[in-house]
């Protein structure tokens, strides 16, 4: 699990909490655990908790705003002890950028930042694909590659000085998987879409008007969801997603159907369990999603995602 160090001008709590919010399937996943000053107690030295918190941590996540680059408390107690950690790589740091400011001028501007090209999320007609763009780069970060090399930060946290490093192998193992596997595979990627689906549906919500969303629960194995669009001839958007089991007319796919409430035998796509030599993955099996095998998306977050995206196109509604 990496430990990660959120530095945040307190004039930005709003986008912390947005981030919080996109960060709950890395953090339910066991993949992440945040800190930030809210964890602070009362009685607590401020200094010390911070500085402890910070030598403790794997990644540290500026949120860069007018506001942050202003905080001399930031700046200078948290951002530039973290990029000297960063150049003794013991820590990683990854800027995201709230809104349009300077940071080109700052020592942030030799890193790559997030989101996408540096976009400001303030400047994006939908923050949550901003959001969920910084939540996909930190995955890939957190699973892909080794974050910093565990053994050497902790010898720099009790010496005191840096030691020379060398980045772990990071091993695959070719395996085959049973149908045990891919039951409980499918499990896993059912209840995130659910939660995936769940979270967007009050992010809609949280617009108001003219938009209007539902979801609801079917049991333990279903979930359907409605998008009104009052503001395009009260167009609506229907979607029911069902875990199929063994008895099923698909036999272990997830189905869903652009339609309210939909029998589990009625389908207009499926998304399959496949596997490679090394891991299951989600597969979406629709003609929308006929693309290169490079372009088809993979990830549990990726297929929630282009399904979601389809899903809300039908109300019109679309993301940049």
């Amino acid at each position: 699990m990496a430990r990660i160090f959120i530095s945040y001008s307190h004039r930005d709590e709003r986008a912390l909490e947005r981030l919080h919010t996109h960060l709950a399937m890395l953090r339910r996943d066991g993949t992440v655990a945040t800190w930030y000053d809210r964890k602070i107690l009362g009685g607590d030295n401020i200094d010390e908790e911070v500085a402890r918190n910070l030598t403790q941590s794997d990644v540290f996540i500026p949120l860069v705003s007018p506001d942050f680059l202003a905080s001399r408390y930031c700046y200078e107690k948290e951002m530039e002890k973290a990029l000297h950690r960063h150049e003794k790589g013991t820590i990683r740091v990854v800027p995201i950028i709230l809104e349009p400011c300077d940071w080109k001028s700052s020592p942030l501007a030799k890193l790559k930042v997030l989101p996408k090209d540096g976009r400001a999320i303030s400047t994006w007609a939908n923050q949550n694909v901003a959001y969920l763009d910084i939540v996909e780069e930190l995955r890939r970060i957190l699973t892909r590659t080794s974050v910093i090399e565990p053994q050497a930060a902790s010898m720099e946290r009790l010496a005191g000085e840096s030691t020379e490093k060398r980045q772990p192998r990071r091993y695959r193992l070719k395996r085959e998987f049973d149908a045990i596997d891919r039951d409980e595979f499918r499990e896993k990627v059912f209840a995130k879409i659910q939660e995936f689906f769940r979270q967007s549906i009050d992010e809609l919500n949280e617009i108001g008007d003219p938009i209007r969303a539902r979801f609801e629960k079917m049991g333990g194995t279903a979930f359907t969801c409605t998008v009104l669009n009052k503001g395009a001839r009260d167009r609506e958007a229907h979607i029911t997603v069902h875990s199929n089991g063994a008895s099923s007319f698909h036999d272990g796919a997830i189905s869903y159907s652009f339609s309210k409430r939909a029998a589990s035998n009625t389908a207009n796509g499926f998304i399959r369990i496949d596997a490679d030599e090394y891991e299951l993955y989600p597969k979406l099996d629709h003609f929308s999603f006929n693309r290169s095998r490079n372009d088809e998306p993979r990830s549990i977050e990726q297929v929630s995602e282009a399904l979601w995206q389809e899903f809300v196109s039908q109300a019109g509604i679309d993301h940049d």
